[in-house]
């Protein structure tokens, strides 16, 4: 006589079936599966927010271009004085792949710049006075918060354009154009003040005379400290090799060229490798929340010996027990994982949101955190399936 073959259950009494201990114990059954939602919720705001930064970071590339190069004059600890010749913003535009030039050059030391002439000496806030030339925000990509930049005439006179942090500084970044400030021993009257300068940071905290200006009121403005320039893109490694050279003939080791973007492209390496460490304190609370639905699991068990019993008695094989016990990890786990999932792209939302940014979460993130759920559900629920589905109708019954 052939033996009857255990009847394998549909998919939705397995799900069911599963799905019982979620419903008698819901408290239990959400505080184990906050675990796994706190997990997979930070695993998936680092990388959302770290993916929305470098977006925005990218855009602003972008926006800005990456064909921006300075050439600074060597200070005094490379042998230099930190200026160029006067002739090297006019040598520089004569590169062919140049598509535009300005210098600035920063003003004697003891020229600061102040709110007004009671502010003690020594308060200086740290910003730096230069003479500009008059196609600066071409060079460097600059647009004005308030008024207007430097033009032949106001050159002449004691005008001054702020940088963002500079305004911020002298408490005027509301005020606006036509409030005055003391810069040396003169009065110079507010033109405008610049957007943050992402290129050339050093210039937010500047404040910006016309030349003929400084020569005449600040005795300085006679030689560039740092020339910007424009190159075709196609041309930028090709302008660098050759701009020391061009910019300082006569001692080009006294002469240094950067590319502005480099640091931006830098700031997204170090975001990234800042990232893999809270990558792996999220790995770790998800770790944690795996052994709260384990744990979870193994009292479920215990406390249900009589239904297991029950149903083994019923003719339910040992797989049906095993997966009816793997079923409830997954359920719980996945409910964790819709809810970290939810709680994750909120937090990304919403920091992207208030710093500017755009919003966004890759695929693969979301796909890895439903993969690591799916994980977790499968080890934290596999030892209870196995202890229970070992359990014979006689000794559970009578354990009961």
């Amino acid at each position: 006589m052939s033996r009857a073959r255990p009847r394998r259950l549909p998919a939705g009494d397995v799900l069911r079936i599963g799905a019982v201990g979620l419903r008698t114990r819901p408290t239990r059954a959400m505080l184990s599966a906050l675990g796994i939602s706190i997990g997979i919720a930070a695993m998936l705001a680092v990388v959302g927010i770290s993916a929305s930064g470098r977006a925005d970071l990218q855009r602003t590339l972008d926006d800005l271009g990456t064909n921006v190069l300075t050439v600074t004059g060597a200070d005094g600890d490379a042998g230099g004085d930190g200026q160029l010749p006067d002739t090297s913003t006019a040598m520089v535009k004569r590169i062919a792949p140049v598509l535009s030039a300005a210098a600035v050059s920063r003003l004697p030391d003891d020229v600061h710049t102040y709110r007004n002439d009671r502010v003690a000496a020594n308060q200086t806030n740290g910003i730096t006075t230069y003479a500009a030339d008059l196609d600066l925000p071409a060079a460097v990509g600059g647009t004005l918060a308030h008024g207007a930049w430097l033009n032949p005439a106001t050159a002449t006179f004691p005008g001054v354009v702020l940088g963002s942090s500079s305004a911020q500084r002298l408490g005027i970044a509301k005020a606006g154009p036509g409030v005055l400030v003391r810069i040396g021993d003169e009065h110079f009257a507010v033109l405008g003040i610049l957007d943050p300068l992402p290129l050339a940071p050093e210039l937010d905290s500047a404040a910006l005379v016309g030349t003929t200006a400084a020569r005449e009121y600040l005795r300085g403005g006679y030689r560039p400290t740092t020339i910007y320039l424009r190159a075709v893109d196609e041309q930028v490694s090709t302008v660098r090799d050759v701009l020391v050279a061009t910019a300082n003939p006569n001692a080009p080791y006294l002469a240094v060229v950067s590319r502005p973007s480099d640091a931006l492209a830098a700031k997204i390496a170090t975001e990234r490798a800042f990232n893999s460490l809270l990558l792996g304190l999220g790995a770790v609370a998800l770790l944690v929340g795996g052994v709260g639905v384990a744990n979870t699991m193994v009292i479920s068990v215990l406390e249900r010996r009589t239904e297991i019993g029950l149903r083994r008695a019923l003719g339910a094989t040992r797989a049906h027990i095993r997966l009816q016990f793997l079923t409830e990890s997954l359920l719980l786990t996945a409910l964790g994982g819709v809810g970290g999932s939810l709680l994750g792209t909120l937090i990304t939302a919403a920091y992207a949101l208030t710093r500017g940014w755009p919003t966004v979460l890759p695929g693969w993130s979301v796909a890895a955190s439903a993969g690591a759920t799916l994980v977790v559900g499968i080890i934290a629920g596999l030892y209870p399936a196995i202890r229970a589905a070992r359990l014979s109708p006689t000794e559970a019954l009578t354990a009961a």
